[in-house]
């Protein structure tokens, strides 16, 4: 595998933590509380080889800039700027859902999660779509 390669790791993760994030919320739903830790943590785990993947291919390659000056920039940008400044802002609360569900402070983790579950997984479908205007035209 080469740095090349890395795009399509990553957006392959960031398809599996969503697929894995809504199935997470099917099965708190339907209160199997085993199954929605057993994928919750599998999305958590996605997340994280989808962020050392991230950081070391722009660590190796660098900004990839958006390459197209037509209708679809600031279409581009639209999705983007917003992935971006949620990715930082969601990566600490989702560690803050993690450590509330192991402490089996499960009133307060239900709480911020109706938050939380929303925003991860708007980052992992908005990141399926960076990568597609930026790498499938």
């Amino acid at each position: 595998m080469s740095y090349s390669d890395l795009p399509t790791l990553n957006v392959a993760l960031n398809f599996i933590t969503a697929s894995a994030l809504l199935a997470g919320f099917v099965q708190i739903k339907r209160k199997n509380k085993a199954l929605h830790k057993k994928i919750m943590l599998f999305a958590l785990i996605c997340s994280g080889l989808f962020l050392t993947s991230y950081i070391t291919y722009h660590l190796e390659v660098g900004s990839v800039p958006y390459p197209f000056h037509d209708w679809t920039r600031p279409l581009y940008f639209a999705i983007l700027i917003p992935h971006v400044i949620l990715a930082i802002v969601v990566a600490p609360f989702v560690v803050v859902l993690v450590v509330r569900a192991f402490k089996d402070d499960f009133e307060r983790h239900k709480r911020l999660a109706r938050i939380v579950w929303p925003v991860w997984m708007f980052v992992s479908i908005s990141g399926i779509a960076v990568y597609s205007m930026l790498y499938l035209r």
